[in-house]
């Protein structure tokens, strides 16, 4: 940690240095499949795991659990915002990576705000500088809050800019609903998912550079007819499994199987499981694809 406060100090250009001698890889691995940790959650101001409120806030930490999952055979990329990583780039972490920009982190949780989830990470045009392989976008869409309409053009624009510079973007839709006590909840029903990606796939001007990264269903047993709805190539969400990992592998398994489903983005479930055995997590989690 010393080290990165130090070269951030006195040599800031080397993010920009340590970005140019990256060394790429495609997107897809030869099985065309993609592993992805995620770790794009503090700049929303979701640090909690399970009942741990702050478990992410320990930046020490969270690179070293990190850099132990980049390290695991299998493993294809990350996908986290511009302070992580920049850190990881100073560690060398990211060769032959699939590197994934975050982009839109303002609707920060629990804020009234939420829903009009502005662009205040990644632009398309820091991922092409940058030279990074994807951004991913987060669209939760409540037909109850004018916000959602804001977020859903901001999306649209991004999608047409990053088909533009040919650049994969993951979209990942919700509908979503406020509690009485004014939590946004995110509905994993089968009508819920569908309606969310079919509004995702119709976004923008091209669909040709458009993912989608969605949760399995509440049911698993829908996830056949959800995925019926688009034919975009999709990922699978991990979220938080509340300890119950087991449970989240047998919900991952079968839903891998359908045809545009080509792999996994998870984060915290597996950065920080239950048992703290990040690698075994990492480990398990690859021999599902």
């Amino acid at each position: 940690m010393a080290e990165l406060v130090r070269i951030r100090t006195h040599h800031p250009e080397a993010i920009a240095e340590a970005a140019v001698r990256r060394a790429r890889r495609p997107l897809l691995n030869d099985r065309g499949r993609l592993m992805i940790v995620a770790a794009d959650h503090p700049a929303r101001g979701a640090l909690g795991v399970g009942d741990r409120k702050l478990a992410m806030a320990n930046r020490a930490d969270l690179l070293e659990r990190l850099c132990l999952a980049l390290s695991r055979p299998g493993v294809d990329g990350v996908l986290a915002t511009a302070d992580i990583l920049d850190d990881l780039l100073l560690l060398g972490a990211l060769d032959h990576k699939v590197v994934m920009g975050s982009m839109n982190r303002g609707g920060l949780q629990g804020a009234s705000f939420e829903l009009d989830d502005r662009f205040t990470g990644h632009r398309p045009e820091d991922l092409q500088r940058l030279g990074f392989d994807a951004g991913k976008l987060l669209l939760r869409i409540d037909y109850d809050d004018p916000g959602s309409l804001t977020t859903l053009e901001s999306t649209a624009h991004a999608i047409d800019e990053m088909a533009a510079r040919r650049l994969p973007v993951f979209v990942e839709p919700f509908i979503s609903r406020r509690t009485s006590g004014g939590t946004v909840r995110n509905d994993l029903s089968a009508d819920a998912v569908t309606k969310s990606i079919a509004i995702a796939s119709g976004l923008g001007g091209s669909s040709a550079y458009t993912w989608l990264k969605v949760p399995v269903t509440e049911n698993p047993d829908d996830m056949a007819r959800v995925m019926e709805t688009s034919t975009l190539p999709a990922v699978l969400l991990g979220g938080d499994v509340a300890g119950d990992q087991e449970k989240a592998y047998e919900k991952w398994r079968g839903a891998l199987q359908l045809p545009t489903v080509r792999g996994l983005v998870v984060g915290r479930s597996l950065l920080y499981p239950a048992d703290g055995d990040v690698a075994a997590a990492v480990d398990t989690a690859v021999g599902l694809l």
